[in-house]
Formats: C-alpha cells, sequence, structure tokens
C-alpha cells in the first residue's frame, strides 16, 4: 500500500484509502472538470473536500499540494514510474488523466494536440473571461455605477462563445465524434455562466445554438451529472 504520510497536504485530509488517487476540490467549473474527468473515466479515487468558507485553501496543507491555492488538485500514489506525484491545475489534472488512462484523448498526435488546443482556449479564454462576467453581473461588481468593465466582459464573453459555436457547427463534440477532455474543460463553465451567473439573457445564449445543444448533451451524460455533485456539500 501507497505511504503517502510524507505528503503535508495529508495531515489535514487524511487518507482513508492511500491506495487511489486523492482529489482536493469544491463542485466549481474548475472543481468539476477533475470529477466529472474522475467519474467518466471509473478511475478510484478518494475525494476531499477544500472549504472555501473557512478558507482552507490558504493552509500550509494545501499550498504544499497547489501553491496557487486554487482547486482542483490531485495526489495520485501510483504516479509515473510508480511514485506518488501532485499536480494542480485543471487543465494539467485532465491532460494528466487522459494520458494515465487512455481516455477522452486522440492517440494520434495531431489530434493530441488539436485537443490540448481547445482545453488551453478554455484555459485562456472561457475561464477567466467568463468569471470575470460573473464577479461584474453577479458579485461585487454588479454595485458598480459605471457599467462599462461589465460590457467589456459581455463582449468578450460573446465573442468566445461566437468561436466555440463556429466550431461546434456539424460536430456533435469540440473534437467531432469523440467526447474529450476539451468538452470536460469548456463546458462546466458554459453551464455556470447561465446557471449560477444568470448570465445567459446577458449574452444572448440563444444565439449560440450549437454550444447549448451540446451543453444539453454534456450535462445528460451520467458521469458528468455524477461529476457536478462532487464533493458533495456537509
Amino acid at each position: 500500500m501507497a505511504d503517502l504520510s510524507s505528503y503535508l497536504v495529508t495531515r489535514k485530509w487524511p487518507a482513508q484509502h492511500p491506495e487511489l488517487l486523492q482529489l482536493y476540490s469544491l463542485p466549481t467549473p474548475n472543481g468539476v472538470k477533475a470529477s466529472i474527468m474522475l467519474e467518466e473515466t471509473g478511475l478510484p479515487y478518494e475525494v476531499h473536500r477544500v472549504a472555501f468558507d473557512t478558507n482552507d485553501q490558504m493552509t500550509p496543507e494545501f499550498l504544499s499540494v497547489s501553491p496557487n491555492n486554487k482547486i482542483p488538485a490531485i495526489l495520485d500514489p501510483n504516479g509515473p514510474a510508480g511514485k506518488p506525484l501532485a499536480l494542480f491545475e485543471s487543465g494539467a489534472i485532465l491532460i494528466y488523466l487522459a494520458e494515465k488512462t487512455g481516455q477522452f484523448m486522440p492517440l494520434d498526435a495531431a489530434g493530441r494536440y488539436e485537443t490540448i488546443q481547445w482545453v488551453m482556449f478554455q484555459m485562456g479564454g472561457i475561464g477567466p473571461m467568463f468569471g470575470q462576467l460573473g464577479f461584474f453581473h453577479k458579485f461585487a461588481g454588479k454595485a458598480y455605477e459605471d457599467k462599462r468593465p461589465r460590457d467589456r466582459y459581455v463582449a468578450e464573453a460573446q465573442r468566445l462563445l461566437g468561436v466555440l459555436d463556429k466550431r461546434l457547427e456539424d460536430r456533435s463534440w469540440i473534437m467531432g465524434d469523440a467526447y474529450t477532455i476539451a468538452d470536460i474543460a469548456t463546458f462546466p463553465w458554459v453551464r455556470n455562466l447561465i446557471g449560477f451567473y444568470d448570465a445567459g439573457e446577458l449574452v444572448g445564449i440563444g444565439d449560440y445554438r450549437n454550444v447549448t445543444r451540446v451543453l444539453e448533451a454534456f450535462v445528460a451524460r451520467p458521469g458528468v451529472a455524477r461529476g457536478l455533485q462532487i464533493p458533495k456539500a456537509p
């Protein structure tokens, strides 16, 4: 059995099953990327809730696996060469799990890089821009009298949705017929934009019919439905 006791994170979140991959997360758009991927692959794992209301993400234990104090993070006791591996950044985790399990990533080199390209599109564009729109539309920014910052992110969200909508023309998923980590990276954020952020009307989501079509197919997947609820609320 793997010994994870040397990892500081396990002092705050003890591993009951140290032979399993350990997930440290919350059901946010970034957090559920990891839980959805784990549910979809069937890879056994143990989940630990990182509670923002008690600033768990700022503790030395969590920072030992995620120095940028962001969820999700993983600790895999069976990493490369059979040695434990800790990872943070949801995109890196998706790529790692895809390569570890041989699932949801094309096997040919060109398809692999194209998939990673669309993961980076989400990481560098959709995630940050949708998140800023959420701040200015739903949270503290909504009280600002000057609506130019909000409108700047509305316009950028619409542009990104347009890029995604164009990509999905005549395609079941971002990469075509195959469901990949590009979809797992992207659609939790689209769901959050029109759900939790309540910005669907603001961005005119009805104009992006390919996006809404694929989002509906995404949330209908059993692995996605399970992953969206992990970790469960206490």
